[in-house]
């Protein structure tokens, strides 16, 4: 079975988010986070978590990029209880049953994004479009199979049409969380 970990190539999550995940968590959409938002009024690393972030499970912080695993059935379960933990202490979960439901419902999603070879890296776009959210996957894998490469040299985009309605400018963005 293949789960998602988050990845950090670079430092940039650590200041576009509020909180970053800790690179190697396991991690799921995320979305549910804003269930309760409207979207149209989240700004700053709100927008930013929304728009692009993947939930780290155990720190609850974002991540841009998220890998391709291959997970035993032990961390399956282990990624299901701390998931429903968070839900039940974070979110208020009525009822761990109801936390427990939910969070293997989450995997269940995540394993349904896990159809690629193990390594592939994987960003995601969401947006709110009629009374909707709308999430968008593109897949990110080295070219001609798993020969070493560097980072930003090698990636091949699936799913380049679906681009962002928005530039995300990462140093306008440092300056701004500087001052």
């Amino acid at each position: 079975m293949k789960l998602l970990r988050t990845i950090r190539l670079d430092p940039s999550d650590t200041f576009v988010f509020e909180q970053a995940a800790e690179p190697g968590e396991w991690a799921v959409s995320g979305a549910f986070v804003f269930w309760d938002r409207d979207p149209a009024t989240l700004d700053g690393k709100a927008r930013t978590a929304f728009r692009s972030g993947f939930l780290g499970v155990s720190t609850l912080g974002w991540s841009t990029l998220v890998q391709i695993v291959d997970a035993t059935e032990s961390d399956r379960q282990a990624v299901i209880d701390r998931l429903a933990e968070q839900l039940m202490a974070k979110f208020g979960a009525p009822t761990q049953g109801e936390a427990l439901a939910a969070a293997e419902e989450e995997l269940g999603f995540v394993e349904s994004l896990c159809n690629q070879p193990s390594d592939t890296l994987i960003a995601v776009h969401r947006a709110f479009e009629d009374g909707v959210v709308r999430e968008s996957f593109r897949t990110l894998r080295p070219r001609g199979g798993a020969k070493p490469a560097r980072a930003f040299s090698f990636l091949e985009v699936e799913g380049e049409d679906e681009q962002p309605a928005e530039d995300l400018n990462l140093v306008a963005m440092a300056d701004r969380e500087r001052k």
